[in-house]
């Protein structure tokens, strides 16, 4: 038998996480799951120290850190009060990395991430969390895009 204990959404914090949140929670319930809810925020010091060489980068990154908690807090207490199982996690870096480092550090099961749709020099300039992760991911990986969800 198929078990899925550990799912992981990471989520990007809008309305389309949001659109995908229920299949996340289907999900977890149909297989008695814990949800890991990660935020990767990207690590501003990797673009600004090198046109702003200062001390203020380390806070401009606390702060975007704490905004993103915050957020992940009021989507928690908004949309998730029928999962009694979940933790999640604000973090720092690239994301396509830091989900691929949580899918080993947390024995990740089910992978469950939202698709964007860049194309053209979009995608080529900021490249595709989800491509990424669905070509190094260790687990099964499902992708949904948001914009075709009522």
């Amino acid at each position: 038998m198929l078990e899925i204990k550990k799912i992981l959404f990471p989520l990007d914090l809008t309305e389309n996480s949001s659109k995908i949140l229920p299949y996340v929670l289907s999900l977890s319930e149909k297989y008695n799951s814990l949800v890991y809810l990660l935020h990767v925020v990207q690590d501003l010091n990797k673009w600004g120290k090198l046109y702003v060489p200062h001390p203020s980068m380390d806070n401009f990154q606390k702060e975007a850190n704490e905004v993103a908690k915050k957020a992940m807090d009021t989507i928690c207490e908004n949309q998730l009060q029928s999962c009694p199982n979940f933790q999640k996690r604000v973090v720092s870096g690239d994301a396509a990395d830091e989900i691929l480092k949580a899918i080993e550090s947390e024995n990740i099961d089910l992978v469950i991430l939202g698709t964007h749709g860049r194309k053209g020099l979009e995608h080529v300039i900021f490249g595709s969390v989800a491509e990424k992760v669905v070509k190094k991911s260790p687990v099964p990986v499902l992708s949904i895009n948001p914009y075709q969800l009522k």
